[in-house]
């Protein structure tokens, strides 16, 4: 059965996508059976992996609604071991179509139940928000992730997110767990860099991955290129980051 993780946060611009896509790609390129799930309208984590979302037909939006199998819209990707669930604007429009359907916050849970069992790991991108896509990613998820910039309005953020994971696991999801904090866009010349983390490891030092992800050239243009960072410049330091954080990953999860 599949272990299944939400790459979550509610403030945009935070390495959210960068860090799902190549989390992801690593687990796979680590020979993990690993799943994919775009959460997000904008779509970026599905042409993060080189999928045209022009022509896509069937998408997350449709498996959500129970409008087809969850695995009519599962594609393989380019990548050995990595498939996508991906996503369109078209997804804009679910949090309007579930108003009304019951238990519209497992409706992904319930979409995904029959494939679990074919991978190792699913991955979730879910949006900069914490509406209802988010809701349905943590709910159906065994623990989140959350990427976060070294700001201050990024920690005025995570006592937010905080507060949503524990009502969602209060009345949606029981065993919903935080599996780590991952920093990202680290920068360690910035005394503020080092003021913020200072204070996550008061608070969450258990929770905190051992590798930051650092601001890196090559990590900013392998999207361009549809490509995660490991197969992109595999000895970079975004690639070589990314790897470390994976495999850290697998052993929290012990899968």
């Amino acid at each position: 059965m599949a272990y299944i993780l939400s790459f979550a946060n509610q403030k945009g611009g935070v390495g959210k996508t960068t860090s799902a896509v190549n989390v992801a790609a690593c687990l796979a390129h680590r020979g993990k059976r690993v799943l994919l799930i775009d959460m997000d309208p904008q779509g970026n984590t599905t042409s993060g992996v080189g999928v045209s979302k022009r022509g896509l037909k069937t998408t997350v939006y449709e498996a959500l609604l129970g409008q087809v199998p969850v695995k009519a819209a599962i594609i393989p990707t380019r990548y050995d071991n990595l498939h996508l669930l991906p996503a369109t604007i078209s997804l804009a429009g679910a949090e309007f179509d579930l108003i009304d359907v019951i238990d519209r916050e497992s409706c992904l849970k319930t979409a995904l139940a029959p494939v679990v069992g074919n991978y190792d790991y699913v991955i979730i991108d879910c949006p900069p928000s914490l509406g209802l896509l988010t809701i349905n990613s943590l709910t159906a998820s065994n623990g989140a992730v959350i990427p976060m910039q070294c700001e201050y309005f990024a920690l005025e953020g995570l006592s937010q997110l905080m507060l949503t994971i524990r009502k969602i696991k209060q009345h949606y999801n029981r065993q919903l767990e935080i599996t780590g904090i991952l920093l990202t866009m680290y920068n360690p010349r910035l005394n503020l860099t080092l003021q913020v983390v200072n204070e996550l490891k008061k608070y969450y030092s258990d929770k905190l991955f051992r590798t930051p992800i650092v601001r890196n050239v090559k990590l900013s243009e392998a999207p361009s290129f549809g490509t995660p960072i490991i197969y992109h410049d595999p000895g970079s330091k975004g690639a070589l980051a990314y790897i470390d954080v994976s495999d850290e990953l697998i052993i929290r999860t012990s899968v």
